[in-house]
């Protein structure tokens, strides 16, 4: 926020005290400032002022950027997108307007949203995984609370031991009676990971590598312990549907598991200092290249903030099965179809790091580095599953990364990519198999571009 441009974000504020639980008496109270100037600042009758904004920030333990941030940017370029829909021609509705729709209106904006997916526009979230994946993005994948309660837990389990899986094993058995076991594939053929209570067991595929094991047994160890924590997250993101619920807790025990085996203050000094190397992260913390990725999009500590990061995983069929972010952007929330895109190339490389410098339609540049990934191992003879992982920052953040040494993130050329041909509007794109939702094809005999597909505005 420049020291001339008054910031008015009642909207934000209003969402982010009832998110919190609290009154505006309460909240007046707590800040030291009457109940009528909070009133007048959540009705943008009043600036945000830079005094103001550090003492909420201190009193809530904050991130600023959910009120000064850029969030409503890419929602504003979503509705963008919506409004050049052919049928809405000349309604002329400036990006400027659509910015104060997405900041001061933002469940107006999503509902819009959601409405054009169902009508046809981009894809709805039509299930429990959608669902999840959409909670995790508006919460930019950071759980203060869980990260807190994760780091002091993994300080008394590093006084136990230096080797944080034995560590965990041995406070599974003293304090929960469980022991850990590792199993043959003929006896869990089917399984990597079953609790039975009956024998009191942890029970572990031997398919499992040293990495997954822990991961395994920190994850059982946090159910245990941080399930207060866990359920008062769950409880906060409003969803009761039983399958959603069960996932969202799902994910909040696999995020106690990362933050256990890579505690928050201790992982991102590494980061920092290792700038960003995935590979030596995973050496130092024991952990897989994955697991690393993951952990890369939670830093989002207030003071101790890192990379905004976003993550993706998908198979060979360019099914995205995983996908993490620590900043909102069209990108992490939609892409991954695109086949310009080196997520799809890691493949004809395993196990080799690709980089590649990208460019989306709004002008947005990203810095995006992939690797396949092997999730277990397989006796001969099996399918073996195959997935490709994808990090990526936007450019303007990747200087302290490793993996933007030699590159002139300014002048180097970047990959025009898209969010896969149907949504992509990119005429001169030779790899284009489709053309974009809601265009008129046009077809002329006499003449055959780069693509078999030419289109223009419906009539």
């Amino acid at each position: 926020m420049t020291a001339d441009r008054k910031l008015f974000a009642g909207a934000r504020l209003r969402r982010l005290r009832l998110a919190q639980g609290v009154t505006q008496t309460r909240m007046a109270a707590d800040l030291g400032v009457s109940v009528s100037y909070l009133n007048l600042i959540e009705r943008n009758q009043r600036p945000l002022t830079a005094a103001f904004l550090l003492k909420l920030a201190a009193t809530y333990n904050l991130d600023l950027r959910q009120l000064t941030g850029d969030d409503g940017d890419a929602v504003a370029a979503e509705l963008a997108r919506v409004f050049a829909e052919p049928a809405l021609a000349g309604i002329e509705v400036g990006r400027a307007e659509l910015a104060e729709v997405a900041a001061a209106a933002p469940g107006v904006a999503q509902a819009l949203l959601r409405l054009h997916a169902a009508l046809g526009g981009a894809p709805a979230a039509a299930g429990p995984i959608e669902a999840v994946t959409e909670f995790l993005l508006d919460r930019r994948n950071h759980f203060p609370e869980l990260d807190a309660a994760c780091e002091a837990l993994a300080d008394e389990l590093r006084l136990a031991s230096g080797d944080t899986a034995a560590a965990i094993a041995d406070r599974l058995r003293v304090r929960h009676g469980l022991t850990v076991r590792i199993l043959p594939v003929r006896t869990m053929p089917d399984l990597l990971r079953r609790l039975d209570l009956h024998a009191r067991q942890l029970q572990l595929s031997e398919l499992l590598d040293a990495a997954s094991r822990t991961f395994a047994v920190a994850g059982q160890l946090a159910s245990l312990e941080l399930r207060g924590a866990i359920d008062s997250v769950a409880e906060g993101s409003g969803v009761t549907e039983p399958a959603t619920r069960a996932l969202i807790v799902q994910s909040l025990v696999n995020y106690a598991a990362a933050a256990i085996m890579m505690p928050y203050a201790r992982f991102h000094a590494a980061c920092e200092a290792l700038g960003y190397d995935v590979e030596l992260l995973q050496a130092r913390f024991g952990a897989g290249f994955e697991q690393v990725a993951h952990r890369l999009t939670t830093l989002q500590r207030p003071g101790l903030r890192g990379v905004p990061f976003f993550m993706l995983r998908v198979d060979r069929a360019g099914n995205v099965s995983k996908r993490f972010s620590g900043a909102r952007s069209t990108l992490a929330a939609r892409g991954g179809g695109c086949p310009l895109w080196t997520l799809h190339a890691a493949f004809d490389r395993p196990g080799v790091i690709q980089r590649q410098l990208v460019e989306t339609e709004d002008g947005a540049a990203y810095l995006t580095v992939t690797r396949t990934v092997r999730t277990y191992a397989m006796p001969f003879g099996q399918a073996r599953p195959e997935f490709a992982c994808l990090i990526g920052c936007e450019a303007a953040h990747a200087r302290p990364l490793v993996y933007a040494s030699g590159l002139d993130l300014e002048r180097t050329a970047a990959t025009p990519i898209g969010l896969g041909c149907a949504s992509c509007r990119r005429t001169a794109c030779r790899q284009r198999s489709l053309p974009p939702r809601g265009t008129r094809l046009v077809i002329d005999a006499a003449t055959r571009g780069i693509t078999p597909f030419r289109f223009g505005e419906q009539p």
